[in-house]
């Protein structure tokens, strides 16, 4: 009897063991003094997301780590919990990013503090093995995080230029002739200027967050999941190609108010699915050229 009760309760032991490992009354307390430091950094933040159609995407940041955290919480809760007194560190690291940032007004660094908060909190209370087990959904985090306004001016540009050049080639195939300026195409009838939001950069942070949980979602093997992120980068500027093109079709064959108008606005949406069915097919193609044994198995 007494065998059978210690096999009982080892085998529930796992569903509560990830979260006695350390004492609630010290989670609580770290849980209040994080909150406190940091309300009106994530408040901004929210509220950036909100605001900013570049950045929306952050609200499925926290709930796809969520998720991935609760797909696992067998796995972590069968490892061996071991409090580092090294995850200080990482919290004495996050501080000063903080202090640094709230000074500076550099709220990248500020906000980027918060994940390294986390990964302190998790070798402290936890240990290595399980930080190293979380780590791709602690690293996903940093998703949520808009990149700094130096760094997005330097990645809009160039995208621009690239969105204008690859539009220039294709729109005298269709049969509409062009001269191009840098970034502005000049048709017969008007000049269409491939503006910020034409870039792809609004596409490309949403399209390489969708495509990293679209990998972890539907696909098993690493190298293929990497591959899937690594390509949402050209399918936003093919997308975004797309729209330019459309638009410059629109103009030369049709009217030029309507491609300013209505269907302006509607592009944001429909290139964002055309990325989709993209990022669908290559992996579709990939599947084919390299069928996942292990699956069929």
């Amino acid at each position: 009897m007494t065998q059978l009760v210690q096999t009982e309760s080892s085998a529930t032991r796992p569903a509560s063991a990830f979260v006695s490992a350390a004492p609630l009354w010290q989670i609580a307390i770290l849980t209040t003094l994080s909150l406190w430091l940091y309300w009106s950094t994530l408040a901004r933040l929210v509220s950036q997301w909100w605001r900013d159609p570049n950045f929306s995407h952050g609200f499925f940041v926290p709930l796809f780590t969520g998720f991935v955290l609760w797909q696992e919480r067998d796995r972590l809760a069968r490892l061996a919990k071991r409090p580092s007194w090294s995850g200080l560190s990482f919290l004495v690291l996050a501080l000063f990013l903080l202090i640094v940032g709230q000074l500076g007004a550099e709220i990248f660094l500020a906000r980027s503090s918060f994940v390294l908060l986390l990964a302190g909190l998790t070798i402290l209370l936890l240990g290595w093995d399980v930080f190293r087990a979380v780590l791709f959904p602690w690293a996903f985090l940093f998703l949520m995080i808009p990149i700094p306004a130096i760094l997005f001016n330097e990645i809009t540009f160039p995208l621009q230029l690239l969105a204008s050049q690859v539009s220039a080639a294709a729109l005298p195939l269709l049969g509409v002739p062009i001269l191009r300026e840098g970034n502005v195409i000049n048709l017969p009838s008007m000049a269409l200027e491939v503006a910020e939001a034409c870039s792809g950069i609004r596409s490309l942070m949403s399209l390489l967050t969708l495509a990293i949980i679209y990998g972890y979602l539907m696909e098993r093997r690493i190298w293929v999941r990497w591959l899937l992120a690594v390509a949402s980068v050209p399918i936003a500027v093919a997308a975004n190609s797309v729209r330019i093109i459309g638009t410059g079709l629109l103009v030369q064959y049709w009217d030029a108010d309507k491609a300013e108008g209505y269907f302006h606005a509607s592009w944001g949406w429909i290139i964002f699915v055309v990325s989709l069915l993209m990022l669908y097919g290559l992996h579709a193609l990939i599947r084919l050229i390299w069928p996942d044994r292990g699956s069929q198995a």
